[in-house]
């Protein structure tokens, strides 16, 4: 199978460009490199181009005759989504419907969609089953949101046949060294922990108490869980929304004991206030991904999460860069 994968030199798109290369498929790279990295789109073809690129994205579709889409190209900090809520409506919505009608121009249906645990908003149980509503309280889990609703209006209207997976917290780096998580400016707790006890950043601002839960999910599993999806759509099996977390929570102060331990470094820390409409707790209930999907987490222990992500931001910047 040949599978466009949108925003494929990206984090998370990148470790799942691997994930499909080694089970035998082909992947290729729509990404306009705003976000992502030329040296992280080595496991197929890499195209240049934006998602409001009409005529590119039409070319692309007919130079390789996909088989599926896999869609991670979005904007993806929820703080930056209150302050520039035009440009997150801009590329995540405009730039979906633009993939959406593309597929429909070239008869492609089958969609692999990268959805957020944001979409809930505030959680009004301990874990989080797909069927809770759905109320984001952000920028970013609102243009999630309405993508996932764009998708089952073509779904109906068109014949797709979509799997939206919505992720919990994704951390960690390839268990090979050979690909990890590098956003310019970083706002993922892990990176920004492992910076300050390399000595590379001063601090870390926490934001109220620090007891703040999250499911952590290592980037190898959610890129495993991509290739299950594809399977299921395969298959025939049609659309269906799955959770994907461990289940088990941990503290903002866990996680940085855990940077302490294993970098053997202090993390120096500034405490600010708390912002206002973050949930305390985001834990996912992913009993359907593993009835239905066939899939588990598999290196999404903290200890693992934090041991491959320090190996990969310890490699000199060079290194990293492929050059």
């Amino acid at each position: 199978m040949t599978v466009l994968v949108m925003g494929g030199a990206g984090y998370i798109g990148s470790h799942t460009c691997k994930a499909l290369k080694k089970k035998g498929y082909l992947p290729v790279v729509y990404d306009n490199l705003q976000n992502g990295h030329r040296w992280a789109a080595k496991f197929g073809p890499l195209v240049v181009g934006d998602l409001l690129d009409e005529s590119l994205l039409d070319q692309t579709f007919k130079a390789y005759k996909f088989d599926a889409v896999l869609h991670f190209a979005s904007s993806i900090d929820c703080r930056a989504s209150m302050h520039y809520p035009g440009s997150y409506y801009q590329n995540n919505v405009v730039g979906s419907l633009a993939l959406l009608q593309a597929m429909q121009k070239n008869g492609v249906r089958n969609l692999v969609f990268s959805s957020t645990a944001a979409v809930y908003g505030l959680p009004e149980t301990d874990k989080l089953k797909e069927t809770h509503r759905s109320a984001p309280i952000n920028v970013y889990g609102n243009t999630k949101w309405m993508v996932e609703e764009m998708i089952h209006d073509f779904e109906r209207a068109h014949g797709f046949s979509a799997v939206i997976l919505r992720y919990f917290n994704a951390a960690g780096a390839d268990l090979d060294g050979e690909l990890g998580e590098a956003h310019s400016p970083e706002t993922h707790l892990i990176p920004i922990a492992l910076s300050v006890a390399l000595e590379i950043q001063s601090h870390l601002n926490i934001f109220g108490d620090g007891n703040a839960i999250r499911d952590y999910i290592h980037v190898t599993d959610l890129a495993n869980a991509h290739v299950n999806a594809l399977e299921w759509l395969a298959a025939g099996k049609g659309p269906m929304t799955f959770n994907l977390g461990t289940g088990k929570g941990h503290s903002l102060l866990e996680v940085l004991q855990m940077v302490e331990k294993i970098s053997q470094k202090p993390v120096k820390r500034k405490i600010e206030p708390k912002i206002q409409g973050e949930p305390p707790s985001l834990v996912a209930d992913p009993t359907l991904a593993h009835e239905l999907l066939g899939w588990k987490s598999v290196f999404s222990d903290l200890e693992t999460i934090v041991s491959t992500a320090y190996h990969w931001h310890s490699k000199p910047y060079c290194i990293k860069e492929g050059k």
